[in-house]
């Protein structure tokens, strides 16, 4: 009766399309990997997840690395696909914050394929030429619009660049995940986020001084308010 029943599934298996085959060894290779991690997977090991030989595997990828290229290319491209809700956003501290609270978030469910990408793709010399450049750009273009519409309104100072700012943000964020990549630490998303954001806004903010003075002036009026109704108590 078993062995009935593996011909009957081994049949059904093999009626799949191409693209449903593809797309069976992608979550077999993304079930693997983030169990065991990207350096230990075996095909084997993925192949017996997707319930196929290791042969059938090497139809459609080149090899392990290609495979999880793509599985990290898919991966990247839907979390692109989730909505930033950055225009819903008041304040650019605010923006700033959301912004690092997304990637963080995105890190911390996926941190195997984010350390593959980080560590495996990017210092790869065809990067540039790579669609995860691409997919990288558009990660990133919501941070430098928001740096941008800040300098040109004159809230930020206009002696950084934009894509400086851009850079600031993402790279604080990969260097205090990075202990967590490795599997050496742990970092608080909110945290983070907060901290991220203080540092580039307050940094860039183009007018501190101008709000330190109003601050005083509100202090100067409370005074005298108070020295008005002790002399009125006075009379």
């Amino acid at each position: 009766m078993r062995k009935v029943e593996r011909v009957a599934t081994r049949r059904t298996v093999n009626r799949l399309s191409s693209d449903d085959r593809i797309s069976d060894i992608m979550a077999a290779a993304r079930a693997a990997v983030t169990e065991k991690g990207y350096e230990k997977v075996l095909i084997s090991d993925i192949a017996e997840r997707a319930g196929v030989v290791e042969g059938t595997i090497y139809r459609y990828f080149e090899n392990k690395r290609d495979l999880l290229v793509k599985v990290a290319e898919a991966w990247f491209g839907g979390a692109l696909s989730e909505d930033s809700r950055i225009d819903s956003i008041d304040g650019t501290m605010n923006k700033l914050r959301h912004l690092a609270w997304r990637t963080l978030s995105i890190i911390r469910r996926e941190p195997v394929l984010a350390r593959f990408m980080l560590m495996e793709l990017r210092p790869d010399p065809s990067y540039r030429g790579s669609p995860f450049f691409d997919l990288n750009q558009r990660f990133t273009s919501d941070a430098l619009r928001v740096c941008k519409q800040a300098i040109a309104s004159g809230e930020f100072h206009d002696d950084v660049s934009a894509p400086m700012l851009r850079d600031m943000l993402f790279g604080c964020i990969e260097h205090r995940t990075w202990a967590f990549l490795r599997g050496e630490g742990e970092f608080s998303i909110d945290e983070v986020a907060d901290g991220v954001a203080k540092v580039i806004y307050r940094g860039m903010l183009a007018a501190p001084a101008a709000a330190s003075s109003a601050d005083r002036l509100d202090e100067i009026t409370g005074r005298l308010e108070q020295v008005t109704q002790a002399l009125l108590k006075k009379t």
